[in-house]
């Protein structure tokens, strides 16, 4: 009962729910706000998602009249509940080693395809052809970019597994412990590429410009999201928020997870610095500079690009020990 209780306490208050829902919505005000910034735009103020969030709580819940009414409830329920698990899963250096017998990198591969499993779900159960065009999107550009992230894994696996006198090792604790006493693996050449690969992966899972293919506004009107009204809206922003959290932190934890001294309230703060510079560079810039993508140019970037540095990394890391 105690384990259960302390679960519960970490999937919706810390690290997970209110701690992850917090900085999530922050990270993103960050985001537009520097992105104004950049187009020389004085843009919103940075605590706006959290605005957004308050007044679409309040909005009447409209269901379109043809579509699949429990499976279009059930879909922002999916997303936002599989980014909560997923944050609880996921350790913060020096505050929180990960859920116990959970924190592993095979359970994060299994969680991070939630929101786009819900998108798809969305579109499909909203019966607007909309919909229906992104969440083929949406499945086309996850097929794309999970062969990467797979491979990024691998090779921050068995990096961790050959140093520690094993094959590969999927334990976020014991990577975090290893890179503490050995230094962060972002400045081993032999990864550089994979965390190059995994720069390049961010804005795919995230939606963003140039691969924000499934909720293209100027073509398919938001996509899976068109329909979606209210607290349903909500919960799909809120999962958002969620995700940026998970993704941030998983390459932080991944590359270079190193504390500082303080204590555990100066890490969590420096948890949050690393996310957030992790966002600017690989979000807030590419949207910056870049325009959208088509699917077909997103589906052979993916596969030739990161997963090309994925690869060499992933081959470097194995037949050099």
């Amino acid at each position: 009962m105690k384990e259960l209780f302390s679960y519960a306490f970490h999937m919706l208050v810390f690290p997970g729910g209110v701690f992850a829902l917090c900085l999530g919505l922050l990270l993103k005000g960050v985001d537009r706000k520097v992105l104004a910034r950049m187009q020389r735009r004085v843009g919103p103020p940075i605590l706006q998602p959290f605005f957004d969030i308050v007044k679409l709580g309040r909005k009447e819940t409209i269901l379109p009249a043809s579509g699949h009414t429990p499976m279009f409830r059930f879909a922002p329920i999916l997303g936002f509940m599989g980014m909560m698990v997923a944050a609880m899963v996921l350790p913060i250096p020096g505050v929180w080693n990960g859920a116990e017998g959970l924190g592993d990198m095979l359970m994060m591969l299994y969680l991070l395809p939630m929101p786009a499993l819900a998108l798809m779900l969305a579109g499909s159960s909203s019966s607007s052809p909309y919909g229906a065009i992104g969440a083929s999107r949406e499945m086309i550009l996850m097929f794309a970019y999970e062969i990467p992230l797979l491979a990024v894994i691998l090779a921050v696996a068995f990096k961790v597994g050959h140093a520690t006198g094993g094959v590969a090792e999927f334990s976020f604790a014991k990577i975090v412990e290893y890179q503490l006493q050995n230094g962060s693996l972002i400045f081993d050449w032999t990864m550089f590429p994979a965390f190059l690969a995994f720069l390049m992966f961010i804005p795919g899972t995230l939606g963003s410009v140039p691969f924000d293919l499934a909720e293209a506004e100027t073509e398919v009107l938001e996509g899976p999201l068109l329909e979606y009204s209210g607290p349903g809206l909500a919960m799909f922003h809120l999962g958002a928020a969620l995700k940026m959290v998970v993704v941030m932190g998983l390459g932080v934890v991944m590359f270079f997870p190193g504390t500082i001294p303080g204590g555990w309230i100066t890490n969590m703060g420096w948890f949050a610095v690393k996310c957030m510079l992790l966002m600017l560079f690989s979000v807030t810039l590419v949207r910056a500079a870049m325009g959208r993508l088509r699917t077909d140019q997103t589906f052979k970037f993916y596969l030739k690009y990161p997963a090309t540095l994925a690869y060499v990394s992933l081959g470097l890391t194995y037949f050099i020990r």
